[in-house]
């Protein structure tokens, strides 16, 4: 039996959300509010139109319509099926063709693709350096991995945590476990073992006034790597 990834307190938490995926004004309003930081990101490295794109832990589609708006050959794979369903559901009414999967990576295995995304993921699931190992997998030779998440420092802690959740309430209470962030030191050694290269990373800020996010040198709370695979 392939070891899972799995953290099912993380589903539960998203599932009760998963009506509010494309509400750009509702409880994850601030992932429609970054995505196009993290396009930015992806697009400084490679230009994904006709490439075939994996997208891991899709949630409700936003990264992937993104990338399909792009005109990349897109699949999105996530554990929470009623995510999957906003996902499909939504991609119908935006005229846009992506193969949405309601499996975990590690039960997949229809590689190879050019480029694999996994943003604002690794930091909900037990093994990050597992999803890593089996994103490398599905990743043909040369082809890019993209992730985001937080890092754990003190400052992550009252952005992302204390300010984003409880006092701007941006997000919903407990989203995140301070505990699972993880270090930019740590992602690299992670890369690393899996077979890749770190060729970029960003830091990511946010202005809730604006509801902005822009790529920036300080990697202090969010940020994003580029990885190539060796």
């Amino acid at each position: 039996m392939k070891k899972s990834t799995i953290d099912s307190a993380e589903v539960a938490k998203f599932s009760q959300l998963a009506a509010q995926w494309w509400n750009a004004n509702g409880p994850l309003k601030t992932l429609h509010d970054i995505n196009p930081a993290r396009m930015n990101f992806i697009e400084k490295f490679i230009n994904v139109k006709e490439q075939r794109v994996l997208d891991v832990g899709c949630g409700g589609g936003i990264l992937s319509e993104g990338l399909a708006a792009l005109g990349a050959d897109v699949t999105g794979l996530d554990v929470e099926e009623e995510a999957i369903h906003a996902a499909c559901a939504h991609a119908q009414e935006s005229g846009l063709d992506i193969d949405y999967l309601c499996m975990p990576i590690e039960e997949y295995d229809q590689a190879p693709f050019a480029v694999i995304t996994c943003m604002e993921m690794l930091e909900h699931v037990t093994e990050p350096q597992l999803v890593i190992k089996h994103c490398a997998r599905l990743l043909k030779q040369d082809g890019y991995l993209f992730l985001s998440t937080i890092n754990r420092t003190f400052a992550a802690y009252l952005g992302a945590v204390i300010a984003a959740e409880y006092v701007l309430e941006l997000l919903p209470r407990q989203t995140h476990d301070y505990k699972k962030f993880i270090k930019p030191s740590e992602l690299a050694a992670m890369v690393r073992e899996a077979g890749m290269e770190t060729v970029g990373i960003a830091g990511m800020s946010y202005n809730p006034l604006t509801r902005t996010a822009s790529l920036q040198d300080s990697v202090s709370i969010n940020y994003l790597f580029a990885c190539r695979k060796l």
